[in-house]
């Protein structure tokens, strides 16, 4: 069977075959590449601005179980062609504690299926429609007046510079079927070893496993490459791509490594199980590809079948690696969890905003989730500062105090970065929707911000006021001023879920708190003024120091109802 799968080498004159032109073919390769991996990009970006927020929210929620997770995986990265793009996602829901590290194995596994569908396309002969397809989307590009048509047109220009890349890539090694010293070094492609390391090798390179199978199939199409060669730099092209993984995760969040090292993993051990496999998978894809007519020779023979024959063989691999992997998804989390422990953060690198990315500026929703991510982590700050600060002022030591008001630099540090990354934001190509949003989340910010200032100036310094003139707060003030802390508390850490979680339950929630909010204070004036006629010392003081911790609390829940707002579907934003 080896025989046949093999490169089949034209009797050609050695003299003749060193006269290749080495500059026309390497201008033709390099530039036919260069116009493949543009087309790429623009086709991936047009489709993420077209579907990709909704599929942003069909990955968050159709991830129940790891066999939904597969399905949901494969689908959002056969759309926005982007496995990388898809795992960043994923980091993102495991880092709002929307989704579990299984649930995140199973998503990953079906990235890799995702990405089939690129080699299916490009295996199609389609290249003479290559230019036409440019022109028309460009024609939508240049005229569409909806930012819809727009996105529609920059996505078939990008499939058009694909093929027209193919295209001027296949014209340019044309010569090379007659070229011995390529000829024997392509046979040696077919010791699987070789292969693999070859695929690896130019995926690390050029960064892209879908361009080393576009680059596979269309020297296929040139009768250049066998079978089993092609087979196996498509498994290093599967190694290759972990390379970009790892190096994305660097300085990332230990959920973005573990999305990171799960990639490798589930790669290299699929290439390890069937690098011996090599010769049978071919048999198999033989069988189910489409035969090319009778009469032609052995290298247009070889030329017509084997790119289709290399996308199937590229779909096969990945859907039974998924397949075979499926049922150990809860082992794939347990072993990434150890392999990448939790590990507690240094202050230094707390305080440095763990989330925003300036790499995903060039992809906008994906940047504006990352930013609603930093803003939890504001909020979490802020929220920590709150729990904290009331049992220092009714009862606590001036360190005690100074300790939660010097908490009050990481949110301004925080507070800063989140509003520099989202005037970045700004300047990037933006929906209608989109900047509503990158306004809502500016709003929010300033709001957490205004809550730890608040903190810091008014609540902290009636603490010290409390120690400064020997003020003692009763013990029955004590629980009330503390019931009234502890709902404000809860109204906090529920606006922060509706605006991180887009919860509109939770923020509901917070903005009918309200009436709770001012049976309370109700309370809490009888009780003050019952107390004000009580015949105690520096009744006064206390008096003053009680109402304006109460005041200050209520304040603080006016701007977690404000934050609320954002999410609810109507109610006036400002409103007290």
């Amino acid at each position: 069977m080896n025989v046949g799968l093999a490169l089949t080498r034209l009797p050609v004159d050695a003299a003749a075959s060193e006269e290749i032109a080495m500059g026309a073919l390497v201008m033709g390769l390099f530039g036919g590449l260069a116009l493949f991996l543009f087309g790429m990009d623009q086709m991936a970006d047009a489709l993420k601005a077209v579907a990709g927020e909704r599929l942003k929210y069909i990955l968050g929620r159709l991830t129940s179980n790891r066999f939904m997770g597969v399905a949901t995986g494969a689908a959002v990265t056969a759309v926005i062609q982007s496995s990388s793009v898809t795992t960043v996602l994923v980091v993102g829901f495991i880092s709002a504690g929307l989704m579990s590290m299984a649930q995140a194995v199973g998503v990953i596994m079906g990235a890799n299926v995702g990405t089939t569908i690129t080699a299916q396309i490009v295996a199609f002969k389609v290249t003479k429609y290559a230019l036409a397809m440019v022109a028309i989307g460009f024609a939508m590009l240049f005229v569409g007046k909806r930012e819809q048509i727009r996105h529609h047109g920059a996505g078939v220009m990008g499939l058009g510079l694909v093929f027209l890349g193919m295209s001027i890539m296949g014209e340019a090694m044309e010569p090379l079927r007659s070229y011995p010293p390529f000829l024997d070094w392509m046979v040696q492609m077919e010791a699987p070893l070789m292969g693999i390391l070859a695929g690896a090798a130019f995926t690390a390179l050029v960064q892209s496993s879908s361009a080393t199978t576009g680059v596979v199939i269309v020297m296929a199409g040139e009768g250049l490459i066998s079978l089993p060669a092609g087979i196996a730099i498509s498994f290093g092209a599967n190694i290759g791509t972990c390379v970009t993984a790892l190096l994305a995760a660097i300085g990332k969040p230990r959920e973005g490594l573990r999305a990171a090292v799960v990639h490798v993993l589930f790669n290299v051990l699929g290439v390890a199980i069937w690098v011996a496999f090599i010769d049978r998978l071919a048999e198999v894809v033989m069988l189910v590809s489409p035969s090319a007519p009778a009469g032609l020779s052995a290298v247009d023979k070889l030329a017509a079948e084997t790119p289709r024959q290399i996308a199937n063989a590229h779909t096969v691999f990945n859907l039974a690696n998924t397949l075979i992997f499926v049922g150990f998804v809860p082992v794939f989390a347990r072993v990434v969890q150890r392999l990448v422990p939790d590990r507690p953060l240094a202050e230094e690198q707390i305080v440095r905003a763990r989330y925003l990315d300036l790499e995903l500026l060039e992809t906008p929703f994906l940047a504006i989730d990352r930013a609603r991510l930093e803003l939890l982590h504001l909020g979490e700050r802020v929220k920590e500062m709150l729990e904290e600060i009331m049992p220092a002022v009714l009862s606590g030591t001036r360190e005690q105090i100074a300790a939660v008001v010097a908490k009050d630099d990481i949110v301004d540090t925080l507070h800063g970065q989140i509003v520099t990354y989202l005037g970045q934001i700004s300047q990037t190509e933006l929906t209608a929707a989109q900047t509503t949003e990158l306004i809502k989340l500016l709003e929010a910010a300033n709001d957490l911000e205004s809550i730890g200032d608040l903190i810091e100036t008014n609540l902290a310094q009636q603490g010290f006021t409390r120690l400064e003139h020997d003020v003692t707060i009763s013990a029955g003030t004590q629980d009330l001023i503390r019931d009234f802390h502890r709902e404000v508390v809860r109204a906090l850490d529920a606006a922060l879920t509706a605006v991180s979680q887009k919860n509109e339950q939770a923020a509901r929630l917070v903005v009918e708190m309200k009436e709770t909010i001012n049976r309370l204070a109700e309370k809490a004036a009888v009780h003050e003024a019952r107390r004000l006629i009580a015949d105690e010392s520096q009744r006064l003081a206390t008096y003053r120091l009680e109402t304006d911790l109460l005041e200050n609390l209520r304040r603080v829940f006016y701007f977690a109802k404000r934050m609320a707002r954002i999410i609810t579907p109507s109610g006036p934003r400002g409103e007290a």
